[in-house]
């Protein structure tokens, strides 16, 4: 049996995340942002005042990506460091009157975004799409659970 690519779900899935995540620097880039902080402040935005750890959890990516990435968010002026209330050894990340300034501009990026990605899609296709790639998700979370991935 031989390999097709165009036939490979995880070729495409990441044929396609590489397009959003190009397409999406090229609108957040002259707001000073990558892509790898755009998670980040979107969890941010929603929640401020996280821990590392949380970050991590709710963001499923390594705890050292998320490290490098807020040490570069901070050094560039998006976020700070706040000693945790409670646990002397944690420490909240909290942002920058620069990086709240910056929730409309990159939420719209991203959006128009999606919105060209997913412009000849149905609404019914739409949702199909999002409830497929969420079982698909779900399934790989759960394939990769008894493994360590930290």
């Amino acid at each position: 049996m031989t390999f097709d690519k165009d036939t490979s779900a995880g070729y495409v899935v990441n044929h396609m995340a590489r397009l959003f995540a190009e397409a999406l620097t090229q609108r957040i880039q002259p707001l000073g942002l990558t892509t790898g902080q755009f998670p980040l402040l979107l969890q941010l935005w929603a929640e401020e005042g996280l821990t590392q750890k949380q970050l991590v959890e709710r963001l499923d990516v390594e705890q050292a990506t998320i490290a490098n990435t807020l040490n570069r968010m901070e050094r560039d002026g998006l976020v700070l460091r706040k000693p945790h209330p409670v646990d002397g050894r944690s420490q909240c990340i909290h942002l920058t009157r620069k990086a709240r300034a910056l929730q409309g501009p990159a939420t719209e990026a991203a959006q128009s975004v999606n919105d060209i990605a997913l412009r000849s899609l149905s609404v019914p296709d739409r949702q199909a799409f999002f409830e497929t790639m969420t079982e698909v998700i779900k399934s790989l979370q759960e394939d990769l659970k008894p493994l360590d991935r930290s």
